[in-house]
């Protein structure tokens, strides 16, 4: 199933977009009380670096997508809104980033 997901720049979005809100939400729930309650700040550094590196790899397909599939204004900024509070890519996910003839927005 994974491999049917990567084949196409929407199921790369979407495998993306999973790994990037888990790693927010590692970042905010664990990396973060780690480095400010539990004083290892190394937590932050690796998980952050990951995060960030995710965070830019799921902009940059988000972008193909837009572009590839027509979508937009809207949506792009649907996408890109999401990617900064928890849980908004697997909302997004669920709203958004289906195959084409699964959207409703």
């Amino acid at each position: 199933m994974l491999a049917n997901l990567l084949k196409t720049a929407l199921g790369r979005l979407r495998f993306v977009a999973f790994l990037e809100g888990t790693s927010l939400l590692i970042l905010l729930g664990i990396a973060m009380p780690l480095k400010y309650w539990a004083g290892y700040p190394q937590a932050v550094r690796f998980v952050g670096m990951a995060h960030g590196v995710l965070f830019i790899l799921y902009l940059v397909l988000l972008i193909q997508v837009v572009f590839e599939y027509s979508w937009g204004w809207k949506k792009f900024f649907f996408g890109l809104f999401a990617s900064i509070i928890p849980f908004g890519t697997f909302y997004a996910d669920a709203k958004i980033f289906k195959e084409p003839n699964q959207n409703s927005m």
